[in-house]
């Protein structure tokens, strides 16, 4: 799920919601919403704001598979 993609690379990057939220220009509740998969099909623009954020790559986006939900196998 690509919630668990973001929350994993957040945490690694020591990064809060608050912070992203900060960064992103998304809300909180919004990115809490996407990291626990509440929130199903967020904006292109969404999306890309948080991966630019995060330093993912967007072609993630293209290879995404909803079994794989680890970081390393988009890399």
């Amino acid at each position: 799920m690509i919630g668990d993609i973001i929350r994993r690379r957040r945490k690694e990057k020591g990064i809060s919601l608050s912070e992203l939220s900060r960064m992103t220009g998304v809300s909180k509740s919004y990115l809490s919403y996407i990291e626990r998969g509440m929130k199903k099909n967020p904006s292109i623009d969404v999306i890309k704001r948080i991966f630019h954020s995060l330093n993912l790559p967007i072609t993630i986006l293209s290879s995404f598979d909803e079994k794989s939900s680890s970081i390393e196998d988009y890399q």
